[in-house]
């Protein structure tokens, strides 16, 4: 994640170390700032958008610690490494402590410094990233908004806003688990209906003889158990929004009933002899073909036609991928939450996973695997391991790796091994295959990148 553009600013009043450091960070295509001293560098701070600092301990004036202190106060997203002649392991920890990224002990090679250059950049690009999810997350007004920014996300939610002010019946369709019933919701709550109530019946999780009484209610003694009269949904609903869930597993009974409120605004409860008006405005969700159904006679056609006049499609969550961090950043803040974790985001990898996974269940599915992970964070990200097995196992996309111009040959064949190794999890014989070279060439390069540079260690 770390940009080989980033800005990094070195104070250290040494000048052999400050040429050092700036010379083996430039050739790694930084863009660097040198300055001699603490003051130097918290006046360049307060100037200059800076993306790391890297410090001595020890240098006059505004020594190492009292900079690491001011740099938090007054660029408090630039990570800092902290350098030492005479490192301490008390002093690593005040500096940590104190918000450093890392420590390293003077005379130190190229390599060792390089890595925690990248990795503390690695670090402040994923914080930033996660930021960004999150301040687009908090633009999104409402507990219940369809949380996304692509292109079909963003025409379901124009055909909604269109939708929900008039009186037509609405039919939801989409796989199980893409968020009918948000969409239902949504509807609600964008209707002159939304100051009553919204009414949800699950149609398929109830058997054929207590639906139609949760449907439509019933009297006293209208059957073995009803000790007493009874409201059903549709009464509950009047003057609101019912929403009718998997509604292709109505009865056929139920769907004349359903059919005839839709028509006439009345119905009778079970056992009555009395007749409900009702003014229900009704929102119809189902993951079946109910055209199918109808030609297969097990769905009346004139109230597949009445529920239809307006048909809205939710697309599965694997065609709307670039939905799935800003999900998966809505989720983890409502189960941090919940759950009193302070999580602040996702690791490179596993929001890689989560991008790249198909979702089978799709949004339902999102949330699970997400509510898990942040149970089982261990730190402040969660990580690829937090994630469920299928899930953390999935094959991410391969990444692009950005090389400067004017890199040096020899570092650009360095970049692309270290970069494959990473996405081949350190397999040597696999990146070798990925690169089409031989894997004594992997060896070799490792071994000539680990030998120490004697012209740059200080």
């Amino acid at each position: 994640m770390a940009e080989t553009t980033a800005t990094i600013l070195v104070a250290d009043d040494e000048a052999g170390m400050r040429e050092s450091v700036s010379r083996a960070l430039r050739r790694e295509g930084f863009q660097v700032i040198a300055v001699d001293d603490g003051a130097a560098a918290l006046d360049t701070l307060r100037r200059v958008a800076v993306d790391l600092l890297v410090a001595d301990l020890r240098m006059p004036g505004l020594d190492g610690l009292e900079l690491l202190r001011a740099a938090k106060l007054v660029a408090p997203d630039t990570e800092v490494i902290v350098l030492s002649g005479h490192g301490t392991v008390e002093e690593a920890v005040d500096a940590m402590k104190e918000g450093a990224w890392d420590f390293l002990t003077k005379p130190f090679d190229r390599a060792p410094l390089v890595r925690a250059v990248r990795q503390a950049l690695e670090r402040r690009a994923l914080v930033l990233e996660n930021r960004r999810l999150q301040r687009q997350l908090d633009d999104l007004a409402g507990a219940d908004e369809m949380v996304g920014r692509s292109p079909a996300i963003l025409d379901l939610a124009r055909l909604v806003k269109q939708v929900a002010p008039t009186t037509a019946t609405v039919l939801i369709l989409g796989e199980s688990g893409t968020g009918k019933e948000l969409v239902a919701r949504a509807i609600h709550r964008l209707s002159p209906r939304r100051e009553k109530p919204f009414v949800r019946v699950n149609c398929a999780a109830l058997p054929d003889t207590l639906l139609e009484s949760e449907l439509f209610g019933h009297e006293k003694g209208a059957f073995t158990g009803a000790v007493g009269r009874r409201q059903g949904r549709f009464e509950l609903a009047d003057g609101g929004t019912l929403l009718l869930d998997e509604v292709g597993d109505l009865s056929p009974l139920a769907q004349a009933k359903v059919l005839r409120v839709l028509q006439e605004g009345e119905f009778e409860p079970i056992g009555a002899m009395r007749t409900v008006n009702v003014d229900v405005r009704v929102v119809a969700a189902t993951n079946q073909d109910l055209a199918a159904l109808v030609g297969e006679k097990r769905f009346r056609e004139d109230l597949y036609y009445r529920l239809q006049v307006i048909a809205v499609t939710v697309p599965p969550l694997r065609e709307r991928r670039e939905d799935i961090p800003l999900l998966a950043q809505h989720f983890l803040r409502r189960y941090a939450t919940k759950n009193q974790r302070a999580i602040q985001g996702f690791s490179e990898e596993a929001l890689a996973r989560l991008t790249d996974y198909p979702w089978p269940g799709n949004v339902r599915e999102l949330e699970h695997s997400v509510e898990r992970a942040v149970v089982l964070a261990q730190g402040p990200f969660v990580e690829a391991r937090d994630l469920p097995e299928t899930v953390a196992q999935t094959e991410p996309s391969m990444r692009v790796v950005p090389i400067p111009i004017g890199m040096p040959l020899e570092e650009v064949e360095q970049r692309l091994i270290e970069e494959t190794l990473r996405q081949t999890k350190g397999d040597k014989e696999l990146a070798a295959k990925l690169l089409g070279i031989a894997s004594r060439t992997i060896y070799r390069k490792l071994k000539e990148r680990e030998a120490p540079e004697h012209d740059d260690t200080a």
